[in-house]
C-alpha cells in the first residue's frame, strides 16, 4: 500500500526531528561548549566540522531535508 503525501510528510518530519536530535547529542559529546545556534553553521566550528561521525550524521540529515524539498517541489 502506497503512503499518501501527508503520511510521507509526517514520516519525514519524524525522521528529520530524530536526526537533528542525534546530531545535537553527538555534537554535545564532541564539543560540549557549542550552542544550538552554533549547530546551524557546523562548518564554522573545527571540532565538529572535521569529525567524520558528525559529517556522516549531518549528511543523513541533509538527505532527509533534500527529500522533503523534492517532495514539496513536485506538488
Amino acid at each position: 500500500m502506497a503512503l499518501a503525501t501527508p503520511e510521507i510528510e509526517a514520516l519525514l518530519g519524524e525522521l528529520i526531528s530524530a536526526q537533528q536530535n542525534r546530531l545535537r547529542l553527538l555534537a554535545g559529546r564532541i564539543a560540549p561548549h557549542l550552542t544550538e545556534e552554533d549547530l546551524l553553521q557546523p562548518h564554522d566550528h573545527d571540532a565538529i566540522a572535521g569529525h567524520p561521525d558528525f559529517q556522516f550524521e549531518d549528511g543523513i540529515l541533509a538527505g532527509y531535508l533534500a527529500l522533503r524539498a523534492a517532495l514539496r517541489a513536485s506538488r
